[in-house]
């Protein structure tokens, strides 16, 4: 764990969540010297694992107390997902690269994540067929917060997710209300695109 982490992060349970994860079993082997540097690393299809601040700050904003359903927008490496199985009760997590599914799948099966469904994501953003959601985590960049994704989530609940254009974004938290949403920023960032229906086109 960095200092920064350690300095920045106040969810106790986020913390103990990043210490208890092996990292290096999410990057591919040729970086894996790598994996605990406060960076991104590439993990193969154009697609990154993020670095562990950001990782920390947006699951944090999640407010995870652990009876939660969430959805991950953008499965990745699996890091991610397994970071929201530790915290929540249910992860419902999207991948658009088939390749990358498997082998998060295969990666936190081996863990032992029994709490985790993977699904290859489709046109529209996110996986109605399981919505509400208590949380959302969306872990690419999109042009704006997508109304289909907002459309998702339970009343009080809480999305993570970077907008802005396709190089760089700022992160937002955005608390579903039932008269006007509450959006907060969390600071600039930078993320893959957010490929689908109300986001970027491929």
């Amino acid at each position: 764990m960095t200092k920064q982490l350690a300095a920045e992060i106040n969810d106790t349970r986020v913390l103990a969540a990043m210490s208890h994860i092996p990292r290096e079993q999410f990057v591919p082997r040729e970086n894996r010297y790598l994996a605990y540097e406060d960076g991104p690393l590439p993990i193969g299809y154009e697609q990154t694992i993020s670095q562990p601040y950001i990782i920390a700050l947006m699951t944090e904003a999640l407010e995870l107390k652990g009876n939660e359903k969430v959805l991950e927008i953008g499965t990745g490496s699996g890091y991610q997902t397994a970071i929201l199985a530790e915290l929540a009760d249910t992860v419902i997590s999207v991948e658009r690269v088939p390749a990358l599914a498997e082998s998060a799948r295969e990666v936190l099966g081996s863990l032992g994540y029994e709490n985790i469904e993977i699904y290859i994501a489709e046109e529209t953003l996110g996986w109605p067929e399981r919505a509400p959601y208590d949380a959302i985590m969306v872990t690419a960049g999109a042009p704006d917060i997508p109304v289909d994704l907002l459309s998702q989530l339970s009343i009080d609940g809480r999305m993570v997710i970077p907008a802005g254009s396709r190089y760089v974004q700022e992160l937002y938290k955005v608390t579903r209300q039932k008269d006007k949403n509450r959006v907060e920023k969390l600071g600039g960032c930078r993320f893959v695109a957010l490929i689908g229906k109300g986001a970027w086109e491929n």
